[in-house]
């Protein structure tokens, strides 16, 4: 894959191993539930990235750090998804590990438990300015936010694209961590971006209103553009403090919601970079999420 006319996509973001318990009906406490369980790769920053290459069009590119342990297995599975990964082996920690439980049900809903290992130990000396020559958009993880390390990461990260004229965009991540975190730290932390694709529980953790289109609304006040995924409701498209698009979620059968909102990143960010609205790009997302809950885990199948 070469790098397009308009320059490369660059994702900075967590690379892990998903270990997938796919189990009908409640957990049974202190006994055996009956569960399929695959071992996959995962990550939201490299689930983003293999997304937005599935799609098509500009080079994607991805900084991540991974264990000695799972460092070939993971840049094998990158570069089959048409990704050109730059994985920094960590020495002492291993690769980050998730267990997404998810519910055998309808819904298909899903719960992680995750040891984050080397994925959230980025830091300012795996960042070197050069790794934007050539890109045209940023894209950072949420969860590098949660630890000391990668959000240091990540203010150089700004810092860098600004001084470029790159734009920068930024997936909250996780309700749970941004809880933990505080919303006027997350704020202060990611000031400059230009785009926000916010979850419906994170944009309305972030805002404090009940309800996504006002979330959303409110978000555009600080971001130039934020894009609330709402899973099978659709995504909302807002700016300058107003929702101008509601776009509705394509059907789908859900196996497994893992990765679901990282292929809608993915499939909006190779969109937009092409030159798509944001609204056409919204649509491209919400395909890509209904492609991706039919499938287990949050990576898309592998052409050829």
């Amino acid at each position: 894959m070469t790098t397009g006319p308009d320059g490369a996509l660059l994702v900075v973001g967590d690379v892990v191993t998903d270990v997938v318990a796919r189990h009908r009906g409640p957990l049974a406490s202190g006994t055996d539930t009956a569960a399929t369980i695959r071992t996959v790769p995962g990550g939201a920053g490299a689930n983003v990235a293999c997304w937005a290459a599935h799609r098509g069009g500009a080079e994607v590119r991805l900084l991540g750090r991974v264990g000695t342990e799972a460092a070939a297995w993971h840049e094998r599975e990158l570069a089959a998804c048409g990704v050109r990964p730059r994985l920094v082996v960590d020495p002492k920690a291993p690769t980050g590990t998730v267990i997404c439980l998810v519910d055998g049900g309808a819904a298909a809903e899903r719960t992680f438990l995750t040891d984050s290992g080397a994925s959230l130990r980025l830091d300012p000396g795996d960042w070197s300015d050069a790794l934007l020559d050539g890109v045209a958009r940023l894209h950072l993880s949420g969860y590098l936010l949660f630890s000391e390390p990668s959000r240091a990461l990540v203010t150089v990260a700004l810092e860098t694209a600004r001084a470029r004229g790159v734009p920068v965009s930024l997936d909250p991540a996780s309700a749970g961590f941004l809880v933990e975190l505080g919303v006027d730290r997350f704020l202060a932390l990611v000031d400059g971006v230009d785009v926000l694709l916010p979850s419906r529980d994170e944009a309305c953790l972030l805002t404090g209103l009940p309800d996504a289109a006002d979330a959303a609304a409110k978000l555009s006040r600080h971001f130039p553009l934020v894009v609330a995924k709402q899973g099978a409701a659709g995504a909302l498209v807002a700016r300058a403090g107003t929702v101008y698009a509601q776009v509705p979620a394509v059907s789908a059968t859900p196996r497994d919601t893992t990765g679901a909102g990282d292929a809608f990143t993915g499939a909006f960010l190779a969109a937009l970079l092409a030159g798509a609205e944001p609204e056409d790009a919204a649509r491209e997302g919400c395909r890509a999420g209904a492609s991706a809950v039919e499938r287990v885990g949050g990576r898309p199948p592998v052409v050829g």
